[in-house]
């Protein structure tokens, strides 16, 4: 290792798994590793969809053990979901999946204590029914809710049991759709309306703030030595894989965060709350170092990952090969459809929309995948249109990041979609962006330019330029049956 080289944990905890990643960061270095992969399922309980999270949190120690030694530790996840703790600090049961049922009737009584304009406004964030707002409105009446003295995101509920300390991240807490994106503190005046606790929630905190020590049995479950720093990151996955982006400066780009969802959008100094925005369903949540991610959530290869779900595959590579040699657009769906958010027979699903928009369903699995793929790429270009006419900003280059980035016919299909050159890496930027985070608050690294500038010059990237025709993606554009959001 070199002089200088300082080590650093991200534990990066997806939908669908977690990891427990290394990376080690020095003057033009940067390099990581993964320690532990561990999964994430979900459990079907009689009262409804909820995470495991002391399945997860075990497998954050077993991660840590396996990680050695550290200067500092830096934990992201999913957003919107969250613990709720009791006067002493204990879990008031398994945190409530955001695909759970419960809130898919709240809107309506949100909106009609706060218009859905006047919400926009507030707070700059989509309508999406599994919002932490909606969340506890629907909660609201439960024993769970009445008992809590205390909520927390499910990545500061996790550092919490590392270092017993209390604190929300403002990257992830902007997803809450409790957040006023132009003072960066909560809003107030929506919650109140909706009697909604503010309280219940812990002081906010900023990436590179630090959040703490492990406590003596956690050093000695994990065997690192002490004292281990937990420092805060951008704990929403999106904010630290956007701050891993590879963008060099001046370079006018849009990002496409690819992995369960697609998260197509631009990186502004300030946000867009217009009601053109709020039509076009775009949300406006926090990033590090004072920006905006002006984004649009798109189902993403959640599509795929529930076929294969559904048919019992765990290899991906197959089906893009089959997919690859199907016809291009034959069918399309509009992958941003919220028809396509719950869990089970996705195949069926896709093949009904389909039919209902006159098209010929998929019949094969590569049919399938295709038909999956050609939505993802006409979603990412209809996302990233969008978002250059709602924020007045043009785009000379898409950076894709996230798992994504290893799908070359993905890749390849969005650069053709878009008409835009297609940057794609790294895969792991979720991790990157943590531990780079990590390691500016510990002198390891510099400002974001200089962050993004070691991203670009250590991980490799791949080019896709476009191709083809782009009267064919108008015309299956129009196919796709339109693009949902709310007016």
């Amino acid at each position: 290792m070199s002089e200088g080289t300082k080590t650093f944990a991200a534990v990066d905890l997806g939908a669908s798994n977690g990891r427990v990643m290394v990376g080690r960061v020095g003057p033009g270095t940067l390099h990581l590793t993964r320690a532990h992969r561990f999964p994430n399922r979900p459990v079907r309980l009689p009262e409804g969809l909820r995470w495991d999270i002391l399945g997860l949190y075990g497998g954050v120690l077993d991660g840590l053990r396996a990680a050695g030694p550290v200067d500092s530790l830096g934990i992201d996840s999913w957003a919107v979901d969250y613990g709720l703790l009791d006067a002493e600090g204990a879990l008031l049961g398994n945190p409530v999946h955001y695909r759970d049922p419960r809130t898919h009737t709240v809107a309506e009584k949100v909106w009609a204590t706060v218009p859905p304009d006047e919400l926009y406004r507030a707070t700059g964030i989509q309508h999406a029914p599994f919002n932490t707002l909606c969340q506890l409105v629907a909660a609201q009446g439960t024993p769970q809710l009445a008992a809590a003295k205390r909520l927390l995101l499910i990545p500061d509920l996790i550092s919490y049991w590392l270092t017993g300390e209390q604190g929300t991240e403002l990257t992830n807490a902007s997803t809450t759709q409790l957040i006023d994106p132009r003072t960066r503190d909560w809003a107030v005046g929506p919650a109140r309306r909706l009697s909604i606790d503010l309280g219940l929630f812990a002081p906010l905190r900023r990436p590179g703030d630090p959040a703490g020590s492990l406590l003596p049995h956690v050093l000695e479950a994990t065997g690192p030595g002490g004292p281990v720093p937990v420092t805060t990151v951008g704990s929403h996955d999106t904010a630290s894989a956007v701050a891993a982006v590879p963008a060099r400066p001046g370079e006018r780009f849009a990002y496409l965060c690819t992995g369960t969802w697609s998260l197509a959008g631009l990186e502004l100094d300030s946000p867009v709350t217009t009601d053109a925005s709020r039509a076009a369903n775009f949300t406006n949540e926090l990033g590090v170092d004072g920006t905006i991610r002006f984004l649009r959530n798109i189902m993403g290869m959640w599509l795929l990952q529930e076929c294969m779900r559904t048919w019992g595959e765990s290899d991906i590579a197959p089906l893009l090969a089959e997919a690859a040699g199907v016809p291009a657009l034959r069918s399309v769906v509009d992958a941003a459809d919220p028809a396509f958010l719950a869990p089970g027979a996705m195949p069926e699903r896709i093949a009904a929309a389909c039919r209902a928009t006159g098209q010929r369903a998929p019949e094969t699995r590569g049919e399938t995948t295709r038909c999956i793929l050609d939505s993802l790429a006409l979603a990412h270009r209809h996302a990233i249109r969008e978002a250059q006419r709602l924020a007045d900003r043009a785009v000379d280059v898409v950076h894709v990041v996230g798992g994504g980035a290893r799908n070359a016919l993905l890749c390849q299909l969005t650069a053709d979609a878009c008409g835009l050159p297609v940057v794609a890496g790294p895969a792991e930027a979720a991790a990157l962006g943590n531990v780079l985070v990590q390691a500016r608050a510990h002198g390891s690294a510099g400002d974001s330019a200089a962050i993004r500038e070691l991203v670009a010059s250590t991980q490799p990237l791949t080019r896709y330029e476009p191709s083809g025709d782009r009267a064919v993606w108008e015309s299956a554009a129009r196919r796709a049956g339109g693009w949902s959001g709310p007016s």
